[in-house]
């Protein structure tokens, strides 16, 4: 019995539309991870983006357990000294919900080329309203 092995040419894309009104932001995060890179499928292939496209809206909604929401802190640093910069899950959520949530899914990717290609196929809105409406994407229900 053979292996299958995916080529890039051959895989297949679906456009999926996932509300995230309500839901845990670590728990939708992880499950949108695996859609994008294609664990989902049978075809999985360790190697190649076989994953779909996936829309997020109500990004604003997203929720956090416990004190999360006060004491866990978004960070990064400028790569200098001091240069550490801190902001609030509270006032991330306010300013750009957007970059909120891409970071939970980017933190959950592998890091290198294909991470970074899996991503770009991540679209985040803060409302019900996006420009995708000509892929005709299928609505997903995320269980968990």
């Amino acid at each position: 019995m053979k292996s299958y092995i995916a080529k890039p040419q051959e895989v297949e894309r679906k456009w999926y539309v996932v509300d995230v009104d309500g839901l845990t932001l670590g728990r939708a995060a992880s499950q949108i991870a695996l859609i994008l890179r294609g664990k989902n499928k049978p075809t999985f292939t360790p190697n190649v983006d076989t994953g779909d496209f996936v829309i997020v809206i109500n990004a604003e909604k997203i929720v956090l357990t416990g004190k999360k929401l006060d004491q866990k802190m978004l960070r990064h640093h400028s790569l200098y000294p001091g240069g550490l910069k801190e902001i609030p899950y509270k006032e991330a959520l306010v300013k750009k919900p957007e970059f909120v949530f891409q970071e939970a899914v980017r933190r959950m990717l592998p890091s290198g080329v294909l991470g970074r290609e899996v991503l770009k196929k991540l679209k985040v809105y803060r409302g019900n309203e996006h420009n995708h409406e000509a892929q005709k994407p299928e609505v997903l229900k995320l269980t968990y």
